[in-house]
């Protein structure tokens, strides 16, 4: 399958983190998103992200330059059905995707793969929403896009091996290294990822320790670049809620039942860095804790 046009849906750092890494691999990409405000935002973001590599010198002048040139928008969902392959990067809530596949569907190609970045929802239920259950994919990258080199491929029940195979050359293409998890609820990396961070936010519940005694032991004591409640602010605790939701809803395992102080933290609006607000506070020069 002869993979030349990408379009993805959603603005957010996903998204554009997506397009930034398959402009500068040489694909056509097609950004689309409803809020047009985001939109407007979008290629400018990604220069500025692609200018910090120029001067780090991870890319060129003229890389940049070309990726850029390949980068183009629009507020229409339709416009991507063209594109030999969609990457929704959408917010992680199952309605709301099924909603964009089931506008996208009547305007794709016969031969258009499908994929979702969803870092937890069942693959198989997702593309037996569509008319193309064959060609349906997960699609997962971790966050920020051009940094991290690993990139999840989850099968649904009904993706073929054709699918498949086209998706692990482009990856191999982007550069990245392809990990395949079987489609079950969070796949590999939240399935590990989420409970260690949840528990952590159980140690912070039950006054075990601050929120910066614990973001140090886990730095210093298991030497990880982040500690865990540093990291859940910056993947969104959002994000971590609705994980650990779909991980104890598709489980059905008390080990995976949300702390409820990630759930006050959601209910308050403090999601973390892209809020201001989460574990620490980001409205000053420095971070913060907020317990």
């Amino acid at each position: 399958m002869d993979i030349k046009t990408i379009g993805v849906i959603g603005a957010g750092q996903m998204g554009l983190g997506i397009c930034h890494v398959f402009a500068l691999a040489g694909y056509d990409v097609l950004l689309n998103d409803v809020d047009e405000a985001a939109l407007g935002r979008a290629l400018d973001t990604v220069r500025g992200n692609m200018d910090r590599q120029v001067s780090r010198e991870k890319i060129s002048a003229e890389d940049r330059d070309g990726a850029m040139s390949r980068l183009s928008t629009t507020s229409t969902l339709t416009d991507l059905g063209q594109t030999d392959l969609v990457i929704e990067a959408a917010t992680e809530r199952e309605e709301v995707k099924e909603a964009i596949f089931k506008d996208l569907v009547p305007s794709l190609k016969a031969d258009t793969i499908l994929t979702s970045n969803t870092s937890s929802i069942s693959i198989t239920r997702l593309a037996s929403k569509t008319d193309r259950p064959e060609k349906f994919m997960g699609f997962h990258f971790m966050n920020p896009v051009p940094v991290m080199s690993l990139v999840e491929l989850i099968r649904g029940i009904a993706t073929d091996e054709e699918t498949f195979e086209a998706m692990l050359g482009v990856v191999e293409k982007l550069g990245k290294t392809a990990s395949t998890a079987e489609d079950f609820p969070a796949f590999i990396v939240n399935r590990i990822l989420m409970p260690m961070i949840n528990e952590a936010v159980y140690v912070l519940y039950e006054g075990v320790g601050s929120v910066r005694s614990i973001d140090k032991a886990m730095r210093l004591g298991t030497n990880h670049p982040m500690g865990p409640l540093e990291l859940a602010d910056f993947i969104g605790l959002d994000t971590c809620l609705a994980i650990m939701n779909v991980l104890h809803d598709g489980l059905a395992d008390t080990k995976y039942r949300p702390c409820p102080l990630l759930t006050k933290y959601v209910e308050a609006g403090w999601l973390g860095r892209k809020s201001g607000r989460g574990f620490y506070d980001y409205r000053g020069d420095e971070p913060v804790p907020t317990r």
